[in-house]
């Protein structure tokens, strides 16, 4: 998802990304480094510092995977850290990785000397260079221009502090509790002892106010302060233990004497349930020194990491490949305690027995990419994720669509939870909850939440049963807030059939009505316009509506026509067949993806015939590589008998991915876009979100070996293999599964399980492997 923030000034940044090609790195003055790992370590390659510019809206801070906390500095940009800024206002529990709204920045907390006279973080913030910054996965550090060293860790439920002082007797740690990177509407500071620091701090907002949440902190000094006090709005009152506002500025001071030991460490806990949750979790995962929770953070990456063994190719790309990998497995979240207490939608507490709880939930994003990858790489904490979301329906009454922390947000349109739930169902993840599943599904894709629910679901979803079209009705009035279907009527048409093809699939598995769905996954065919060949939006009466030119947005959300036209993937021979089959389709898609252009030149294509800025995705007919609707839309030529212009394509986009702070495709999406490049370099993508479906591709590695977990893949790995892969020898001349030789363009989910490796042979030129109209991934229904 990708929404457009405030209007900021790159400067001589933003020409220097313009021109960032393949293989090169780029720097911005002062680059910031990996931390050093011992030799060998796969956290080497990943450098943290990726996407913090140019919108990528990454962070750079401490975390462990899925983990609650995440402890990053901010800097002034509106979701976090901006790499082209100078000054840290604070480093903060909370982040979400790439997204494209303000979302979090809890608690930021920052260390100064001297007295204390400003309340606002704006005006106290810390210049820093990126001389003296480091990170690496679960690990960074900066030398503030205060003097003083900042240091950051993290365990799954708390965030770690680390503050070396010059010597003074005025060393201060600032804990800031009313203000954030979202609306703070209500915060409490409360000072227990002389080590003790306790907040609740009740937020709202993610591009548009939302229901209120709450997370509650409590801050365990490793030493007792000498003195303390409170701020409230301007006034700054030394003694005082208590501090409550409504949205005013609000926080605690803490001070310590650093003139013989010049080192302060703070752990921090979190709990979206209560204090006495914060306090159950500090007292699990606390009481450990810095130095040892740094190290559980990394072995507990260097364990992720080492499930996927990438050979061959350049030092950029494994880097750039492995960073990926790090930020796909950065979210959802741990939204339960230790003792399994967790915050339910109906803002009422719940236990998870027998599972982890999770929150964060970018659906419009992840459904296409990062839970297919999950649940190949992380298939027992992607079951807990679908357990979850099953449980948000259960106790608010309605499936999310995007939920942060116990709300939903109703960003992005369509039906996303159609297919991330379908896909855990396929993957085999939902034993004993098909089901349970199956009624939530059905729920959703039949009715519309009721008006005193904060859901919006398929808001346009009584004109589509009725019609097989969601309308575009300009400029109508916003029911809830969010975004609305109907305000993208076209797109919101296309998403609702896609969801219920796949809801039509798990249907027939579970002897229920298929028809029905499977009926209505050709609703696509309801805006197709003959009069321009395209896509296009219709108003409440069914008449075409909007621009006539297929490069115009308006009744698409976030994309045009142009763009939107792939978005079938349950049915590409179907929508081949609309545009006047496949060499009508293949001239089109070769317009689109510039492909002349693209032969002669693939990373400059790449950057400049496609690539326009982080959000300029309107009113365009050339592929948009950096936002979910055409994430997809490369494979499509795996059915037009053309599969050789898949890989040209894939490896021409993958360029844009580089081991620079400007190296993100626009917003990461809660790892959307990382997703996309690890498995695209994997050469196994998903090319029909919500089956089991993974369309191939030359992989830009010679050899990837997965290791699985044997539970869900009884042979505990698989391996795919390409010898001699390059940029010039990137055709498939031939495949094979296990010796035995493999013609399709596509593999199942049951193949991965059965076999235990994919090998490709490779050449200079396109050969006729397939191209038979048997090889392409099979419409569903």
């Amino acid at each position: 998802m990708h929404r457009t923030p405030r209007p900021r000034l790159r400067g001589p940044a933003a020409a220097l990304a313009a021109v960032a090609l393949l293989g090169g790195v780029l720097t911005t003055g002062a680059t910031a480094q990996a931390a050093p790992r011992a030799e060998g370590q796969l956290t080497d390659l990943v450098n943290p510092f990726i996407g913090t510019q140019n919108e990528g809206n990454t962070y750079p801070g401490a975390s462990v995977p899925f983990g609650m906390v995440q402890l990053s500095p901010d800097t002034g940009h509106n979701t976090g850290y901006d790499y082209a800024e100078n000054h840290i206002r604070g480093f903060s529990a909370v982040h979400l990785s790439g997204v494209g709204c303000g979302l979090g920045g809890d608690l930021p907390t920052l260390p100064t000397t001297g007295d204390i006279t400003q309340t606002d973080y704006a005006k106290y913030a810390a210049e820093f260079s990126h001389d003296d910054e480091k990170a690496s996965p679960g690990y960074y550090k900066v030398g503030l221009k205060t003097g003083i060293d900042a240091e950051l860790t993290a365990s799954s439920r708390t965030g770690v502090q680390r503050y070396t002082f010059p010597a003074t007797d005025k060393a201060n740690v600032l804990l800031n509790a009313g203000q954030s990177l979202h609306r703070t509407l209500s915060s409490k500071v409360e000072i227990l002892d002389n080590r003790t620091v306790r907040t609740a701090i009740t937020g709202s907002g993610f591009c548009q106010d939302t229901k209120a949440y709450t997370v509650y902190t409590i801050t365990r000094f490793d030493r007792p302060f000498t003195t303390s006090g409170t701020w409230n709005g301007d006034t700054v009152t030394e003694g005082s233990k208590v501090s409550s506002a409504a949205g005013e500025r609000n926080g605690a001071w803490l001070r310590f004497d650093t003139g013989n030991d010049r080192t302060v460490e703070a752990t921090t806990a979190l709990s979206y349930v209560d204090a006495k949750g914060a306090a159950l979790n500090l007292r699990a995962e606390g009481g450990r020194s810095f130095d040892r929770v740094e190290r559980a953070a990394q072995r507990s990456w260097e364990d992720r990491l080492d499930d996927v063994k990438a050979q061959g190719g350049s030092d950029e790309l494994r880097r750039t490949f492995y960073s990926s990998l790090y930020r796909s497995f950065l979210a959802p979240n741990v939204g339960s305690d230790v003792d399994g207490r967790y915050t339910g939608w109906d803002q009422k507490t719940h236990q998870a027995k027998s599972f982890t709880y999770y929150q964060n939930w970018s659906l419009w994003d992840t459904y296409r990419t990062q839970a297919q990858l999950l649940s190949l790489l992380a298939p027992r904490e992607s079951r807990d994720m679908a357990i979850s979301v099953l449980r948000i329906d259960a106790e608010s009454g309605w499936l999310p669509k995007w939920g942060y922390g116990t709300v939903e947000t109703n960003i992005m349109t369509g039906d996303p939870v159609t297919p991330f739930l379908t896909n855990a169902y396929q993957q085999g993840l939902l034993k004993g909850y098909e089901e349970e599943a199956y009624r939530a599904l059905k729920k959703n894709a039949d009715g519309v939440p009721p008006t005193d629910s904060a859901p919006v679901g398929r808001e346009a979803n009584v004109q589509y049963l009725k019609d097989g079209f969601a309308p575009y009705i300009k400029d109508r009035p916003h029911a809830k807030p969010g975004d609305s279907d109907f305000d993208h009527g076209a797109s919101a048409t296309l998403e609702y059939a896609l969801s219920d093809a796949m809801l039509g699939e798990m249907a027939r598995d579970l002897g229920h009505d298929a028809k029905r769905y499977e009926d209505r996954a050709q609703n696509y065919r309801k805006i197709f316009d003959p009069s321009t060949g395209f896509f296009r939006a219709r108003d409440a009466s069914g008449a075409f509506t909007g621009p006539a030119d297929p490069a115009q947005s308006e009744g698409f959300h976030e994309g045009t026509s142009w763009q939107y036209q792939w978005l079938v993937p349950q049915d590409l021979p179907g929508m081949v067949g609309l545009i006047g089959g496949k060499d009508a389709a293949n001239q089109r898609l070769d317009s689109f993806f510039a492909y002349d252009k693209l032969l002669a030149d693939p990373a400059k294509t790449a950057r400049e015939v496609w690539v326009n800025g982080p959000y300029a995705y309107y009113n365009a007919d050339k592929y948009n590589p950096q936002n979910e609707p055409d994430l997809i839309a490369p494979y499509t030529y795996l059915s037009t008998g053309q599969p050789w212009k898949t890989t040209d394509v894939v490896h021409a986009a993958l360029t844009l991915f580089t081991d620079a702070p400007t190296g993100m495709t626009g917003n990461d999406d809660l790892g959307t876009m990382s997703a996309w490049m690890v498995l695209s370099s994997i050469g196994v993508f998903p090319v029909q979100p919500g089956t089991d479906t993974w369309g191939l591709s030359t992989p830009a590695f010679e050899r990837v070996d997965l290791t699985l977990d044997r539970r869900y893949y009884p042979h505990g790995s698989f391996t795919v293999k390409a010898p001699g892969t390059s940029d010039v020898d990137r055709y498939i001349q031939s495949a094979s599964v296990d010796g035995a030789a493999q013609s399709r363009t596509y593999l199942t989910t049951e193949d991965i399980r059965s076999a235990r490796s994919l090998a490709f042979t490779v050449g200079s030129a396109p050969s006729a492997w397939g191209t038979s109209p048997a090889d392409a991934p099979p419409a569903l229904g």
